[in-house]
């Protein structure tokens, strides 16, 4: 994908970080953005920076990635206001604690829903309308260093690294198979200065761990 003027790029995790930066640059770009978060407060304040900045069209979504339901909303909102999807980054994810056998089922659940499922659904759901517009495209998927190495107390994040990591790979040949004019590549650097270690901020309800008891005195002797 050469040319971006006039383009749509989805994000997700748009809100901060990464996603808050590919944002802006597809923003100096020229392009049209949809903007996916599961914060609302910062999304509106990432938004409103944006237009105060650019005269770009920005469209904005509040979204749980690890809702199907919810994703297939921001395909639909996308189509209703764009028309089209040029560039997809399935960027929103979280960080995991938990060693290989320490990880609770709700640590697991929630880190896989976030981190590898969205990205599964987010190709399910945008490839196919990419492929059907037979137009240059390209679809960015956030890894990790650790999707290529393991690492020590945070099982669940690499495992869903790594699966991104296979995932892009996986597409990358499908698409060549296809002989699509997609393209699609991963993001997979090492340490980068964003909130993903305070993500439990957004954690459900439903997947939390319970709170641990603290013990007496009297126990603890």
């Amino acid at each position: 994908m050469e040319y971006f003027q006039d383009k749509v790029a989805v994000i997700t995790g748009a809100a901060s970080g990464i996603g808050q930066a590919l944002a802006e640059r597809c923003l100096q770009e020229g392009m049209k953005v949809m903007l996916a978060d599961v914060e609302a407060d910062a999304l509106s304040a990432t938004a409103a920076t944006f237009r105060a900045r650019y005269n770009n069209p920005i469209e904005t979504q509040v979204v749980d990635v690890s809702m199907l339901d919810a994703l297939t909303a921001l395909r639909d909102a996308t189509l209703e206001a764009y028309g089209a999807v040029h560039l997809l980054f399935n960027n929103a994810g979280v960080g995991g604690a938990g060693g290989a056998w320490t990880g609770t089922e709700q640590d697991w659940a929630w880190v896989i829903g976030v981190n590898l499922m969205s990205v599964v659904h987010g190709q399910r759901l945008f490839v196919p309308i990419m492929l059907e517009q037979d137009e240059p495209g390209h679809i960015v998927n956030t890894a990790s260093v650790a999707g290529l190495m393991g690492g020590v107390t945070n099982a669940p994040y690499s495992v869903t690294k790594h699966g991104v990591v296979a995932l892009t790979e996986h597409l990358y040949r499908d698409l060549l198979v296809a002989d699509a004019k997609l393209g699609c590549s991963e993001i997979g650097r090492a340490i980068i200065r964003t909130n993903i270690g305070d993500s439990g901020r957004n954690r459900p309800e439903a997947l939390k761990n319970a709170a641990p008891v603290a013990l007496t005195p009297q126990q603890e002797a």
